[in-house]
């Protein structure tokens, strides 16, 4: 069974949504008594409507409980050394020398306008491993780009 890497609070919200969507089952159980009490339903449009929420729901909590399950927590300011990691804190130099700063987290944590870029993204894959000094090139969808590394902190 594979981990999945993530922050503390990113197992924090997952296991939230959680919560919220078991505390959802007993409102849709509701609603489809409710729904099927109004006869024929073939041509219920609640009733429908509510199964399709139950399945909806019910995919959402298995899949949330998988993650919660396989969770492997990282906590960055445990971390150290000189090579870029999961949590860890980077600051890139681009082509014009603009720094951008990113941490690297898990998939579910991942917000590119926070500053928070995926393990897996294709920024993510080619920063893990490097060095301070050290040159990357990723392939994104406007084109290739450039970056290098000018620190790496786990903050």
């Amino acid at each position: 069974m594979e981990k999945v890497p993530m922050l503390a609070e990113g197992y924090e919200r997952l296991t939230h949504d959680l919560k919220a969507l078991r505390a959802e089952r007993p409102k849709i159980v509701d609603a489809i008594e409710e729904a099927r009490a109004h006869g024929d339903l073939s041509e219920n449009a609640e009733y429908h409507a509510a199964k399709e929420r139950q399945g909806q729901v019910e995919a959402q909590i298995a899949e949330l409980e998988d993650k919660v399950t396989r969770a492997q927590i990282i906590d960055p300011t445990t971390l150290s050394g000189d090579r870029i990691v999961f949590g860890a804190t980077v600051t890139l130099l681009d082509e014009d020398d603009k720094p951008i700063k990113y941490q690297i987290v898990g998939q579910t944590e991942a917000d590119a306008a926070k500053g928070r870029i995926s393990y897996n993204s294709p920024i993510g894959k080619a920063l893990i491993g490097k060095k301070v000094e050290e040159e990357i090139e990723v392939t994104v969808p406007s084109g290739d780009k450039f970056y290098l590394v000018d620190k790496i902190e786990f903050v």
